[in-house]
């Protein structure tokens, strides 16, 4: 009989997992063979691309549990799960909504390769659902939000993205990153798939490049057949890492929204800094709705500087806690300009207009001593 776990740090630790196939090893161990002599379940070979291995499945398995969805695969990147998700539902002629305020890859996909596939878009703001039908086209066929938009921390009508999408007959897309199954379960509120940059929270060490989409099956079977098209399957190796990641992914999730909600209410009230932005402040406009959907409001924050790029500049130079490196959802601080990085690809007027400014600073914040933590971010801002 095979366990039923109802929570998610049982889930993280033994849900998907298969003992008995590996001999009773604790430990998944990496099977880096790229075929097999036996065929897979349903008949398939087992192969690599097709990503069907030991390895894939014992994650697929896992991810799908962690957000209560009926089936997940994991991908080699994020850019790749969030690519062959919308291309397994659009093609030419078709259109697509897409939020406003999105991650640099993401933007550069819809904005510049799309047209290349005969694919339109209109960007939506996501907290206005009065204004999506004016955008609809006959050919509209996906809606695409992230739970905690990059690098601005805002929160779309979550409940009213799954509704549009199944009174107007569209595919449902979240990027659910910033979020992470520990805050939030996209297939809980009805959301077609969730795709993840598994090089974040869910890895959490630096150490993998990885994605997955986790949904509903006739969907992610879609992506699925897709991405054996594209070749976007992960290394054995990389499952592994990811795999291993996963196991700490709700106790350091649940110390970096204590520790970034902490952080986030000491620059509010520092008078170096100009303007904060994290779901968990009262301040913040997105407040009512991420306590409404999140069980924790995450650990990624932005914030400007009181005295513009340079100030970022010195802050930089001045910490020994945070590291100035492009990620997020590891277990180091992390710090960046997004101009410079994750959204450098963004004309600067589109970034300008959503409010992306040059001296925008993003942090992840890590599981690190708190008191630590602030008291370096305190000297490089004083």
């Amino acid at each position: 009989m095979t366990p039923r776990f109802q929570k998610l740090d049982t889930k993280l630790v033994h849900a998907g997992e298969d003992r008995a196939s590996v001999r009773g090893a604790v430990a998944m161990p990496i099977f880096q063979s790229a075929m097999y002599e036996t065929a897979h379940d349903d008949g398939e070979p087992r192969y690599i691309r097709y990503n069907n291995t030991p390895n894939h499945e014992v994650l697929h398995r896992k991810l799908a549990s962690l957000e209560n969805a009926e089936a997940a695969l994991v991908t080699s990147s994020g850019m790749a799960a969030i690519s062959t998700a919308f291309l397994s539902f659009l093609s030419t002629g078709d259109h697509a909504l897409v939020q406003d305020c999105l991650y640099g890859g993401t933007h550069g996909l819809v904005t510049r390769s799309f047209a290349g596939f005969g694919i339109t878009f209109d960007f939506i703001d996501g907290t206005d659902p009065d204004s999506w039908k004016a955008k609809l086209t006959p050919r509209t066929k996906v809606i695409y939000v992230e739970t905690v938009s990059n690098p601005l921390m805002g929160v779309p009508e979550l409940e009213a993205v799954v509704a549009f999408a199944h009174e107007h007959n569209l595919v449902s897309m979240i990027d659910n990153t910033f979020a992470s199954p520990a805050n939030f379960r996209p297939a809980e509120w009805g959301f077609d798939l969730s795709l993840h940059s598994g090089t974040k929270y869910l890895n959490g060490h630096s150490d993998v490049v990885a994605g997955a989409v986790i949904g509903k099956a006739e969907q992610v079977d879609a992506v699925g057949r897709k991405m054996r098209h594209l070749g976007g399957s992960l290394d054995p190796h990389a499952c592994y890492l990811l795999h291993r990641g996963m196991k700490t992914l709700g106790v350091r999730v649940a110390r970096q929204n204590e520790s970034a909600l902490a952080v986030a209410r000491f620059l509010e009230a520092h008078p170096a800094v100009a303007r904060v932005s994290h779901p968990g402040l009262q301040s913040s406009p997105d407040h009512a709705r991420a306590s409404r959907f999140f069980d924790g409001y995450g650990g990624m924050l932005s914030f400007v500087p009181a005295g513009g790029v340079k100030a970022a500049e010195r802050l930089f130079e001045r910490v020994t806690i945070p590291l100035v490196a492009p990620s997020l959802g590891s277990v180091e601080s992390l710090l960046t300009r997004p101009a410079q990085t994750s959204h450098a690809g963004v004309p600067r007027e589109d970034r300008e207009r959503i409010g992306i400014v040059d001296e925008l600073v993003r942090m992840s914040v890590g599981i690190e001593d708190l008191e630590e933590l602030i008291d370096d971010l305190r000297r490089g801002l004083d």
